[in-house]
Protein backbone atom coordinates (compact mmCIF):
# COMPACT_ATOMS: atom_id res chain seq x y z
CA UNK A 1 0.00 0.00 0.00
CA UNK A 2 2.94 2.37 0.55
CA UNK A 3 5.18 1.30 -2.30
CA UNK A 4 6.31 2.86 -5.52
CA UNK A 5 3.43 5.29 -5.94
CA UNK A 6 3.27 6.52 -2.36
CA UNK A 7 4.24 10.09 -3.35
CA UNK A 8 1.35 10.34 -5.82
CA UNK A 9 -1.03 8.95 -3.21
CA UNK A 10 0.27 11.41 -0.62
CA UNK A 11 -0.13 14.30 -3.04
CA UNK A 12 -3.71 13.22 -3.76
CA UNK A 13 -4.46 13.26 -0.01
CA UNK A 14 -2.64 16.57 0.50
CA UNK A 15 -4.46 18.23 -2.40
CA UNK A 16 -7.77 16.89 -1.14
CA UNK A 17 -7.09 18.23 2.36
CA UNK A 18 -6.16 21.67 0.99
CA UNK A 19 -9.34 21.69 -1.10
CA UNK A 20 -11.46 20.65 1.89
CA UNK A 21 -9.89 23.30 4.11
CA UNK A 22 -10.47 26.01 1.49
CA UNK A 23 -14.12 24.93 1.28
CA UNK A 24 -14.43 25.55 5.01
CA UNK A 25 -14.40 21.94 6.16
CA UNK A 26 -12.65 21.78 9.53
CA UNK A 27 -13.81 18.25 10.41
CA UNK A 28 -10.79 16.07 9.70
CA UNK A 29 -12.90 12.95 10.00
CA UNK A 30 -14.64 13.98 6.76
CA UNK A 31 -11.47 14.70 4.78
CA UNK A 32 -10.54 11.26 3.55
CA UNK A 33 -12.01 7.88 2.70
CA UNK A 34 -11.17 4.86 4.86
CA UNK A 35 -8.81 3.69 2.09
CA UNK A 36 -6.98 7.05 2.11
CA UNK A 37 -6.75 6.95 5.92
CA UNK A 38 -5.31 3.43 5.71
CA UNK A 39 -2.75 4.65 3.18
CA UNK A 40 -1.67 7.48 5.51
CA UNK A 41 -1.36 5.02 8.41
CA UNK A 42 0.79 2.77 6.21
CA UNK A 43 3.35 5.58 5.83
CA UNK A 44 3.20 6.64 9.49
CA UNK A 45 1.11 9.77 8.87
CA UNK A 46 -2.15 10.75 10.55
CA UNK A 47 -5.12 12.62 9.16
CA UNK A 48 -4.42 15.29 11.78
CA UNK A 49 -0.89 15.79 10.45
CA UNK A 50 -2.26 16.13 6.93
CA UNK A 51 -4.87 18.60 8.17
CA UNK A 52 -2.15 20.64 9.90
CA UNK A 53 -0.13 20.83 6.68
CA UNK A 54 -3.25 21.92 4.74
CA UNK A 55 -4.34 24.44 7.38
CA UNK A 56 -0.94 26.10 7.59
CA UNK A 57 -0.58 26.12 3.81
CA UNK A 58 -3.99 27.77 3.40
CA UNK A 59 -3.41 30.33 6.16
CA UNK A 60 0.35 30.96 5.95
CA UNK A 61 1.33 29.76 2.47
CA UNK A 62 3.66 27.20 4.05
CA UNK A 63 4.53 24.42 4.21
CA UNK A 64 4.19 23.77 0.49
CA UNK A 65 3.41 20.31 -0.80
CA UNK A 66 7.13 19.80 -1.40
CA UNK A 67 7.95 20.74 2.20
CA UNK A 68 5.18 18.51 3.57
CA UNK A 69 6.44 15.68 1.35
CA UNK A 70 10.02 16.04 2.58
CA UNK A 71 8.93 16.03 6.24
CA UNK A 72 6.59 13.09 5.69
CA UNK A 73 9.30 11.23 3.79
CA UNK A 74 11.62 11.36 6.80
CA UNK A 75 8.84 10.18 9.13
CA UNK A 76 7.85 7.45 6.63
CA UNK A 77 11.39 6.12 6.41
CA UNK A 78 11.76 6.11 10.21
CA UNK A 79 8.37 4.39 10.53
CA UNK A 80 9.18 1.70 7.99
CA UNK A 81 12.81 1.03 8.95
CA UNK A 82 13.09 1.72 12.67
CA UNK A 83 9.52 1.02 13.74
CA UNK A 84 9.08 -1.77 11.18
CA UNK A 85 5.74 -0.26 10.12
CA UNK A 86 4.32 -0.46 13.64
CA UNK A 87 3.02 2.64 15.39
CA UNK A 88 4.27 3.03 18.95
CA UNK A 89 0.73 3.39 20.25
CA UNK A 90 1.91 6.22 22.48
CA UNK A 91 1.19 9.95 22.44
CA UNK A 92 3.37 12.19 24.53
CA UNK A 93 1.44 14.35 26.98
CA UNK A 94 1.23 17.97 25.90
CA UNK A 95 2.61 18.97 29.29
CA UNK A 96 5.82 17.02 28.57
CA UNK A 97 6.82 19.42 25.79
CA UNK A 98 9.18 22.21 26.83
CA UNK A 99 7.61 25.66 26.93
CA UNK A 100 7.88 27.85 23.84
CA UNK A 101 10.22 30.20 25.68
CA UNK A 102 12.42 27.44 27.13
CA UNK A 103 16.06 27.82 26.09
CA UNK A 104 19.12 25.61 25.79
CA UNK A 105 22.53 27.23 25.44
CA UNK A 106 20.74 30.56 25.30
CA UNK A 107 18.67 29.48 22.30
CA UNK A 108 14.94 29.86 22.82
CA UNK A 109 12.66 27.28 21.18
CA UNK A 110 15.48 24.74 20.83
CA UNK A 111 14.37 22.39 23.65
CA UNK A 112 10.83 22.45 22.28
CA UNK A 113 11.72 21.73 18.66
CA UNK A 114 14.07 18.92 19.66
CA UNK A 115 11.30 17.27 21.70
CA UNK A 116 8.80 17.82 18.88
CA UNK A 117 11.18 16.36 16.29
CA UNK A 118 11.78 13.24 18.37
CA UNK A 119 8.06 12.79 18.91
CA UNK A 120 7.37 13.40 15.19
CA UNK A 121 9.85 10.70 14.21
CA UNK A 122 8.14 8.20 16.52
CA UNK A 123 4.62 9.37 15.54
CA UNK A 124 3.88 10.40 19.13
CA UNK A 125 2.91 14.07 18.85
CA UNK A 126 -0.37 15.02 20.51
CA UNK A 127 -3.00 16.16 18.00
CA UNK A 128 -2.73 19.77 19.21
CA UNK A 129 0.92 19.98 18.20
CA UNK A 130 2.42 20.18 14.73
CA UNK A 131 6.03 19.61 13.84
CA UNK A 132 6.81 22.29 11.28
CA UNK A 133 4.34 24.82 12.67
CA UNK A 134 4.83 28.55 12.16
CA UNK A 135 7.13 28.80 15.20
CA UNK A 136 9.24 25.84 14.06
CA UNK A 137 9.46 27.23 10.54
CA UNK A 138 10.52 30.66 11.80
CA UNK A 139 13.17 29.14 14.08
CA UNK A 140 14.60 26.86 11.39
CA UNK A 141 14.37 29.41 8.59
CA UNK A 142 16.41 31.79 10.72
CA UNK A 143 19.11 29.11 10.74
CA UNK A 144 18.62 28.25 7.06
CA UNK A 145 17.66 24.66 7.98
CA UNK A 146 14.77 22.88 6.30
CA UNK A 147 12.42 21.15 8.81
CA UNK A 148 13.04 17.79 7.10
CA UNK A 149 16.81 18.25 7.37
CA UNK A 150 16.48 19.07 11.06
CA UNK A 151 14.33 16.00 11.53
CA UNK A 152 16.99 13.83 9.85
CA UNK A 153 19.68 15.35 12.02
CA UNK A 154 17.70 14.70 15.21
CA UNK A 155 17.24 11.10 14.06
CA UNK A 156 20.98 10.79 13.42
CA UNK A 157 21.85 12.33 16.79
CA UNK A 158 19.61 9.95 18.72
CA UNK A 159 19.50 10.98 22.36
CA UNK A 160 22.68 13.07 22.10
CA UNK A 161 21.51 16.66 22.51
CA UNK A 162 25.11 17.84 22.19
CA UNK A 163 25.20 16.72 18.56
CA UNK A 164 22.04 18.69 17.88
CA UNK A 165 23.39 21.77 19.68
CA UNK A 166 26.64 21.55 17.70
CA UNK A 167 24.66 21.28 14.46
CA UNK A 168 22.54 24.33 15.36
CA UNK A 169 25.62 26.33 16.34
CA UNK A 170 27.38 25.32 13.12
CA UNK A 171 24.36 26.35 11.06
CA UNK A 172 24.04 29.64 12.98
CA UNK A 173 27.69 30.43 12.36
CA UNK A 174 27.25 29.77 8.65
CA UNK A 175 24.01 31.70 8.26
CA UNK A 176 24.32 35.45 7.89
CA UNK A 177 20.62 35.78 8.74
CA UNK A 178 20.80 33.82 11.98
CA UNK A 179 19.86 35.73 15.10
CA UNK A 180 19.39 33.31 17.93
Amino acid sequence: MCGYDWVAQFQHCYDKAVDQYRRGNRETILYLTPRECAFLASIGCTVQELYDFAEDYCTDGAPSFGDALRITSVRRYFFLTIQKGQASGRTIPLADLPAKDAAAYGIKWLPRIIAKARAKLRGELPPEIMYGCRGDRRFLQNLNIHPADFLRHVWSAGDDDQKIIAYIQQQAAGSSAATL
